[in-house]
């Protein structure tokens, strides 16, 4: 199983000054890269890979401190690595219960990669930002992928002593609290 996780929300482009690699998460971002931990709770993780930015960096942290895994810069998750190298991490035998943080471009070419050679079966692809696809690999020529929608920690909606392992979704994308 593979974890393919979308950065979070990072601080605008035009309201930040310093270089792009060193753009950080927007304070949406931050409970974002939050509730990724509650996302994730039902999965093993053993390896958390992560773009070189640090946005990408810290979407993966509070998960990585949770699972005490550390976060591994990994240029193939970059903006500037080739299509190829990403889709051959995911075939990558090596790699499993791995979080693989990356940014939009790339999952949209290694998803659309995917659904071309026809080894992944979905009908409209999604990634939004914070967003999660577990990859599940088959065999070489075939993944089960599931999307899972950004969930947005809100600890007045989901303190820690109501967290559902059941993977509903509580927050933001429901507007409701649990009962």
């Amino acid at each position: 199983m593979l974890i393919v996780v979308r950065r979070a929300l990072a601080v605008d482009p035009t309201d930040w000054t310093g270089p792009d690699l060193a753009r950080p998460l927007s304070p949406l971002g931050e409970r974002q890269a939050e509730g990724l931990v509650l996302r994730l709770d039902d999965y093993p993780v053993e390896r958390i890979l992560a773009g070189p930015a640090l946005r990408c960096r810290q979407t993966v942290a509070p998960l990585a401190r949770q699972r005490l895994v550390p976060v591994e810069p990994f240029a193939a998750l970059g903006l500037e690595a080739a299509t190829s190298d990403l889709l051959d991490l995911v075939w990558d035998a090596e790699i499993h219960d791995a979080v693989l943080c990356t940014h939009g471009p790339r999952i949209g070419e290694v998803l659309g990669g995917l659904v071309a050679d026809g080894v992944l079966q979905t009908d409209s692809p999604q990634w939004p930002l914070g967003s999660t696809w577990l990859v599940q690999r088959l065999g070489r020529r075939r993944v089960v992928g599931r999307y899972l929608p950004p969930l947005v920690y809100d600890p007045a909606l989901w303190p820690a002593e109501s967290h559902d392992p059941g993977g509903r979704v509580w927050g933001s994308d429901r507007h409701t609290a649990p009962t």
